[in-house]
């Protein structure tokens, strides 16, 4: 029924969304894989969070963490843990793989949604640094030859950007490699959009765009975070979030279909994932999963995705 409302809603306010489209992109149940708390004396969490696999076939998960209750702005390690198989439980837990640098020259305010790719033998991590000033938060870099120890880089930061411009997605498209991102149309406030800018180095980015706006306008959070981009059956899908429909909603992430992978509208809606944060991933099988995490969940999670092809 609530499906059913937002879709009323949706085209009383003459936003066209197809019925028989958004159930192409669908989860399973979801399991949990990891529990930052082991070990610990008090309960802790898993937020933004990345997957990847390393060249010996382990899989390594990145993510924001910290004891509860959330405290946003004092979030200043990435957890790091290991795993034979993705639906491996529980995943092994590894020491910090970063703790934020407040002091000169990095000047790092925490540390929020590591992303990590890797090139040319080098494991690359984009993360959000954070600023005083919110109008130009900074997007860094940290790399790795080893998914273990992590340097960070002299030109830092990568990208300048507002408001609270964060969770970095990166992805490589032909001969470019673009980093999406959460920001707002203008650095102090406006519509929360989905960013983008472009690279070929992974170092120097440059020809800042908007993949997507969403009618809602503020400053702090907003339903564009954690935006995920998945080439799939030739056409692109980004998964962003926390949203239900046309609504904002912690567990809710929304997913949207485009033959452009520069451009999403809200009347591309092609399925809901009840997630926060969520990750995409494909195993060694080519079995597709997402995951959730967030403030009082208790770890990550993993589903499996369902593709529909065609609409």
């Amino acid at each position: 029924m609530k499906r059913l409302s937002l879709h009323l809603i949706a085209a009383c306010c003459g936003v066209a969304l197809s019925c028989a489209a958004i159930d192409m992109v669908s989860s399973g149940p979801f399991v949990k894989i990891y529990d930052p708390g082991v070990g610990e004396n008090e309960p802790w969490y898993i937020n933004d969070h990345c997957f990847i696999r390393g060249g010996d076939g382990t899989w390594h998960l990145f993510g924001i963490t910290r004891q509860e209750p959330a405290q946003a702005m004092d979030e200043t390690n990435f957890a790091h843990a290991t795993a034979h198989a993705l639906l491996q439980q529980p995943w092994d837990k590894q020491p910090f793989a970063l703790t934020v640098a407040r002091g000169a020259p990095w000047n790092e305010v925490h540390l929020w949604a590591p992303h990590v790719v890797q090139n040319g033998g080098l494991y690359y991590m984009f993360y959000c640094a954070g600023a005083p000033d919110h109008s130009r938060y900074h997007i860094n870099l940290a790399t790795s030859p080893d998914l273990t120890n992590w340097s960070r880089s002299p030109k830092n930061p990568m990208v300048v950007d507002g408001f609270d411009a964060r969770d970095p997605y990166v992805l490589k498209l032909k001969d470019k490699w673009v980093m999406y991102f959460c920001a707002t149309s203008e650095p102090r406030g406006g519509n929360h959009i989905v960013a983008f800018v472009t690279s070929t180095d992974l170092l120097t980015w440059t020809n800042r765009g908007v993949a997507f706006t969403d009618p809602s306008v503020g400053t702090w959070g907003g339903p564009t975070e954690s935006p995920f981009v998945v080439p799939h059956a030739g056409a692109y899908y980004l998964f962003v979030g926390p949203r239900d429909g046309l609504h904002e909603e912690y567990d809710g992430t929304d997913v949207f279909r485009s033959a452009d992978p520069f451009s999403w509208s809200l009347t591309n809606q092609v399925g809901h994932i009840p997630a926060h944060c969520a990750e995409v991933v494909q195993d060694g099988d080519g079995k597709w999963f997402v995951s959730r995490a967030g403030w009082g969940k208790g770890g990550v999670y993993l589903a499996p995705l369902t593709w529909k092809d065609t609409p």
